[in-house]
This record gives C-alpha cells, sequence and structure tokens, in this order.
C-alpha cells in the first residue's frame, strides 16, 4: 500500500536534524541518522507519519584536519533540487514582527512494502524575504542565539503551519525529537484557543494541546538543552504574555527553556535508554519519565557481506529485525569471511585516504563519533608507554578514529588534536589513522570494518549511543564504558566487555586514570589473547553480538514501543 501524501497522518515527528541519505546534508551526528532511522522503520511498519525539518543548503560542514591535528571547516552546499521535490504550498510566521516566508520540500522514504513516510524540509531562503531571513534555514547549529531561537521559531511554529497547508488536518501525536522543535507548541495552542473563538490562550488550551504530544529528550550535557533570555524570546517570537504567563512555560519564571517546554507540554515523556531515562528522573525531577531504547534501522546499517550472508540463512531479517537470533546457527567460518571482506574494504579506505598501510590479521579497534570531551576519544592514550607495550608484548593493535568537533566547541578540536599528536608520539609502535569528514558511509564502513568497537564516554552523559550497535549487527563487538544502551546489551565476554565500574546516580567524580586502567587491563589480559589465540571462541562473541544485540537494538522494536507506549495508534 503505497499512501498519497495527501492523507492525514496521525502523527508528525519533528527534528531540528534528519540523516535520510549521504547526499542529503541535512544532519550532524547521531541525532539526525537516528530520526533518519526511526522514519524509515515508521515507513516498514506502515505508521502514518510525515515528518518535518529545516533545509541546511549549506549543511552541515565539511571537515579538513591539518598536519597540526587542528580541525578547519568549509561550507557544504549540496544540490537541493536533485535530492527534493518543491511543493506548491506557502506560509509564513512572524520573526521580531517580520512576515518570513517559507516553503516546504519533500523526500519520500519508502518502505519494504512500498509505503511512503514523507519528510519535509522547510526553507525560508524566498526572494519576498530579507536577506538574512533568507538565511535563516542555511546552516545547521550555526549562529548564535538570536539565530538559533529564529531556526526554532521556523522549525516549530512553521512546521506545523506548513502541515496545515498541506492538508495534515487530523495529527494525532506531534514527537518532538529534542526540545528544538518545543515551539510547535505554542501554534497548537494558538489553534486551540481560535476553536474556541478566542485571542488568548488559557490553562485549559494547554491541558488540550499536552495530550497532543509526545516529547524525547535526547541527552544530559547541558549544550544539549536551548536556553534563551526571556528578553530575546519576546524580542524574537513577541509580546506574548499569554503564552509566557502559562505556569511552566518559562523556567524560573526567566529563562525560556526548549527542553522545559517540550516536558511541560507533552503527555508521554521518554529517554532513549533504561538508564538514560533514570538519569533524566534524577535532572528533571517532578516529570513522569519513560524509557525506550534507541535502535538502528538494520537494512541501513548491515555491511554488504553481512547482507549476503544474512539472505542465505535468515532471509526474512528485513521484515523481522529480531529473527536475527538465529545468526546462532550460522558457520563460524562464513561469519568470519564476511567481515574480512567488510575489514579489506575499510583498511583499503584507510590507505588510500590516510596513507596508513594496515594488516589485515591484525587486531584493529576503532572509534568514532562527535568530537567533544566527554566523549574521552583520547582516554586510550593516557598512559602511552602502556599502551605501546601491551601492542609489543600481549599483541599487535592498530587503531581508527574519526569524528567532527562542533566548529564552536574548542574542547572538541583540541580531543582532535591530542589523537593526532598520540598519533604522532606512537608513530613507531602502533599504526593509527584519523580519517576526516565522518559521514554516514564512513560510518558505515568503520563500524562494520573493525574487529574491536571502542566506546569511553563519561557516564553517564552517554545518554544512549547509537555506533556500538551499528557495530553489533555487523558481528563487531563492543569494548565500552557502561554507559547508555551498553548497560542493556552488555554481557561480559559474551556479547563484548565492559570498562570501569557501573555509574551510580550522576556519577559525579569519575576517575579517568581508573577508567584507563580498567581498559588497559582488560585489553591486555582478555580482548588480545583471545583474539590471536582462540579465534573460534572471539567468532563466538562476534556471532553473539549479532544474535542478541543486533535481533534487539533496532528501530524495528523501538518504533513498535514508541507505537504501543508514546502514539496510541489503534
Amino acid at each position: 500500500m503505497v499512501r498519497d501524501t495527501n492523507d492525514n497522518s496521525s502523527v508528525a515527528y519533528f527534528s531540528m536534524e534528519i540523516g535520510l541519505d549521504e547526499g542529503i546534508n541535512t544532519y550532524s551526528g547521531g541525532l539526525g541518522v537516528l530520526a533518519g532511522d526511526t522514519i524509515s522503520s515508521a515507513a516498514d511498519f506502515k505508521v502514518p507519519m510525515a515528518a518535518v525539518t529545516l533545509l541546511y543548503r549549506k549543511g552541515h560542514f565539511r571537515q579538513e584536519i591539518g598536519a597540526d591535528g587542528w580541525q578547519r571547516e568549509e561550507a557544504a552546499d549540496w544540490p537541493v533540487e536533485e535530492h527534493l521535490e518543491e511543493m506548491d504550498e506557502r506560509t509564513a510566521v512572524e520573526v521580531e514582527g517580520r512576515r518570513v516566508h517559507l516553503r516546504a520540500w519533500k523526500r519520500d522514504v519508502t518502505g519494504i512494502d512500498g509505503f511512503v513516510v514523507p519528510v519535509y524540509f522547510i526553507d525560508s531562503d524566498l526572494p519576498e524575504n530579507s536577506h538574512w531571513d533568507r538565511t535563516l534555514t542555511h546552516y545547521l547549529y550555526g549562529g548564535d542565539d538570536h539565530y538559533r531561537l529564529s531556526q526554532e521559531v521556523i522549525l516549530g511554529i512553521g512546521g506545523v503551519r506548513i502541515l496545515r497547508e498541506l492538508g495534515y488536518d487530523e495529527i494525532k501525536s506531534f514527537h518532538m525529537n529534542e526540545g528544538h522543535a518545543a515551539l510547535l507548541t505554542l501554534e497548537i495552542l494558538d489553534e486551540t484557543a481560535r476553536a474556541a473563538g478566542r485571542r488568548e490562550i488559557t490553562e485549559e488550551d494547554r491541558k488540550a494541546v499536552q495530550e497532543k504530544c509526545v516529547f524525547t529528550t535526547h541527552t544530559p550535557v547541558p549544550a544539549g538543552h536551548d536556553k534563551f533570555s526571556i528578553d530575546l524570546a519576546r524580542k524574537v517570537i513577541g509580546d506574548r504574555d499569554d503564552f509566557f504567563g502559562l505556569e511552566g512555560i518559562l523556567y524560573q519564571g526567566e529563562v525560556l527553556n526548549m527542553t522545559y517546554l517540550g516536558l511541560k507540554m507533552s503527555r508521554y515523556i521518554n529517554g532513549v535508554a533504561k538508564k538514560h531515562g533514570e538519569v533524566s528522573r534524577l535532572i528533571f525531577a517532578g516529570y513522569c519519565i519513560d524509557a525506550i531504547t534507541n535502535g538502528v534501522h538494520v537494512g541501513r546499517w548491515v555491511s554488504a557481506p553481512f547482507a549476503e550472508l544474512f539472505d542465505r540463512h535468515i532471509p526474512m531479517w528485513r521484515r523481522d529485525n529480531f529473527s536475527l537470533r538465529y545468526a546462532l546457527s550460522i558457520p563460524h567460518g562464513e561469519v568470519s569471511s564476511a567481515h574480512m571482506e567488510a575489514k579489506r574494504r575499510l583498511l583499503g579506505y584507510v590507505r588510500e585516504e590516510a596513507g596508513v598501510e594496515m594488516e589485515e590479521e591484525v587486531l584493529t579497534i576503532g572509534f568514532a563519533r562527535r568530537a567533544t570531551p566527554y566523549k574521552r576519544g583520547d582516554l586510550i592514550f593516557r598512559d602511552a608507554d602502556r599502551l605501546a607495550r601491551i601492542s609489543q608484548e600481549a599483541g599487535e593493535v592498530q587503531l581508527i578514529f574519526a569524528g567532527k568537533a562542533h566548529p564552536r566547541d574548542l574542547g572538541g578540536k583540541e580531543l582532535i588534536r591530542r589523537i593526532f599528536q598520540a598519533k604522532d608520539a606512537l608513530r613507531d609502535d602502533i599504526k593509527i589513522a584519523y580519517l576526516e569528514d565522518y559521514s554516514m558511509t564512513l560510518g558505515g564502513m568503520i563500524t562494520s570494518g573493525v574487529d574491536l568497537w571502542l566506546n569511553t564516554p563519561e557516564p553517564p552523559m552517554e545518554a544512549s549511543g547509537t555506533s556500538g550497535m551499528k557495530a553489533a549487527l555487523n558481528g563487531v563487538p563492543s569494548f565500552s564504558v557502561l554507559d547508555g544502551w551498553w548497560v542493556e546489551g552488555h554481557i561480559e565476554g559474551l556479547t563484548g566487555w565492559s570498562i570501569g565500574d557501573p555509574v551510580r546516580g550522576r556519577g559525579e567524580g569519575r576517575d579517568n586514570s581508573r577508567d584507563a586502567a580498567s581498559l588497559y587491563k582488560k585489553l591486555e589480559g582478555v580482548i588480545i589473547p583471545l583474539f590471536y589465540q582462540d579465534k573460534e571462541r572471539f567468532t563466538d562473541v562476534m556471532i553473539h553480538s549479532i544474535a542478541i544485540n543486533g535481533s534487539f537494538f533496532n528501530t524495528q522494536r523501538m518504533m513498535q514501543e514508541y507505537v504501543l507506549n508514546a502514539y496510541y495508534l489503534r
């Protein structure tokens, strides 16, 4: 069944970034890629959904790293017309009292049975707008607070209005994927008041709108929660005393906190892993916060060699992700061969792009994610001399890194530089590559091509994480701090290995040196000997990663939970 885009959808899914395709440069990392995976599974499941984001003509950025290890950014323009279809419908929003005209571009996401979920990209680059207003949908996470709040007016208020223009009049659930879209609640409040014949909104309107909204919080990191002064909010949104005066709309009466707005205005709230739900209930005391653990879209993240392997042994794997549990019956030799094919592809890319000649037989450890201090990408280098001794005496290792730092995240840029410094210091002992311009394609290549997936965030800052899930689908076990999804996916020695002790509460005072010592001890005493001395047992761990974690930590299971618990679709 192919749904006509004029049909009314029951769910409207709003996200500041959505990663659908390598050529559509409207994502920066995990939040956007997860949104793309979520929409793909909604299409597979025939969930009546329409998704909304901004266009970002200038993309995120292209990363270049100098010989000194310092990241530089280049504009990442992309050909919009080659990837998206312009819609005829138009709408407008008020920004600082000015009328900003908007249009939408559409990309259909088609599920395994032909069901379509449309994704609408809002664009303010129209000739009737001023030069500055035309740029409001150019840059993802660009500009200052003024620019960001103006974008969030367009996403939230403009997003609802463009959906109405497109004929979506019977939406039952508005899903805010993080707080960036929380101003959609203001537009729905205004709709509710107008339907009652009033110009100002009331507490009764708030209760009615709350029944329509779902909110997912994705991070305990403070920088992930947008906050704007009341003066800036009044300047950009307007002097809306009826809105700002509602109980709980302003955080502590003086700040427009988009996370708290989403929390206050939603009937259902969730974190993105069991541990993250627990941490969120501590941070946002007084709110009922559930947990739906993230997943990845199996069809998008299984590498070609493993797709062929699953086609032969588990023919229903795309339609029924849980059937991947039957990976337990796949012969070890076929799993090893599929993995080696993916590994050769990755090592070939490393040779061509980084000029590093790595060996197929050597234990290859991967670390690829956004470069920011709490991810602790350099933890493995805390005692570089010890790491060198381990590689020389216990068994050789080689390391592959990738990841972008936000242009304004100087701590993230310093992290990349420290990894480059460690790479130079260890050049005679360990082969290390840092691959530029981390992308969806490169992420898929690394998660499927390394032998071991390293994850070292400072707990409990990793709300979920999904890169280890992608690795698991491709038979790559995780070696990770017990945080995010790994708290649920970890079975020591069966699906991978843990680093350090489990976090308690908010995890204050985490000792990096103890985590590093745990990493070295287990790498030297357990993982390296297993890899080199007992390949059959190491392959067992690879297979259990697929059968236990690949079969569960996917967006098919995740979407089922959203439908049952959050959307109430019948």
